[in-house]
């Protein structure tokens, strides 16, 4: 099948999880990730109608979506993977939501590079549910000081809470984990859930899946250089 094709796909296993979890399929966004795909490959998805995309890095971002987004109105993009400090004005200048702002140090270089380019965008806060070393996201026991902190001292745009579960780790105890972080914060939105497991991510409330494979394919292999 063709991308047009995978995201209707998609889209119809969204709607049929959001009935069966008895939500409206309309309030849950499908985060098309098109990391490593091409401009011509994210093109396909425009073309077919979809708007709300995310990439892991803001160098490779840079290089395919300031000219797309000249292209097609109303594109959101998310940066989904982790970022560096020094690359906030970059950030900042590209996307439209930030879901992986996790730590203080990262939260306040951002909202001074707002504040710089007068722009205000949506933030999630990502949390590290599964506490692992390797991983980024806030531990669970800073979440509700880190919330605090972004939303009443430093005046973020906190839109929800993110997080990416352990591999080898049953999901739904993660994705249920993460919405009673924001229950009790009172934030609405949750961005959880990837291809293999965004139908589970919805019956614990996702308010947005991050999906790239099951839209997009394989990623194509890495070029020599």
């Amino acid at each position: 099948m063709g991308i047009a094709e995978n995201l209707a796909q998609v889209k119809d296993s969204i709607a049929t999880a959001a009935q069966e979890a008895e939500r409206q399929p309309s309030d849950i966004d499908l985060v098309a990730v098109s990391k490593v795909h091409t401009a011509e490959t994210v093109r396909e998805a425009l073309v077919a109608g979809h708007r709300i995309f995310g990439e892991n890095r803001v160098q490779e971002a840079q290089g395919k979506w300031p000219a797309l987004k000249e292209e097609f109105d109303g594109v959101q993009l998310h940066l989904i993977g982790s970022l560096q400090t020094n690359k906030a004005k970059e950030a900042v200048a590209l996307f439209d939501v930030i879901e992986t702002v996790d730590r203080p140090k990262l939260a306040r270089a951002l909202a001074t590079e707002m504040e710089k380019q007068g722009k205000t965008l949506d933030i999630y806060l990502q949390i590290n549910t599964g506490e692992e070393d390797q991983k980024g996201g806030c531990l669970p026991k800073d979440a509700d000081e880190f919330i605090r902190l972004c939303r009443d001292e430093l005046k973020l745009s906190v839109k929800g809470l993110m997080c990416i579960p352990p591999a080898d780790e049953e999901p739904s105890m993660h994705f249920a984990f993460l919405r009673e972080i924001a229950k009790r914060n009172n934030l609405s939105c949750l961005s959880m859930g990837m291809s293999g497991d965004y139908e589970a991510a919805i019956r614990f409330g996702a308010t947005s899946v991050r999906v790239g494979t099951a839209v997009f394919g394989t990623r194509p292999p890495k070029q020599d250089a």
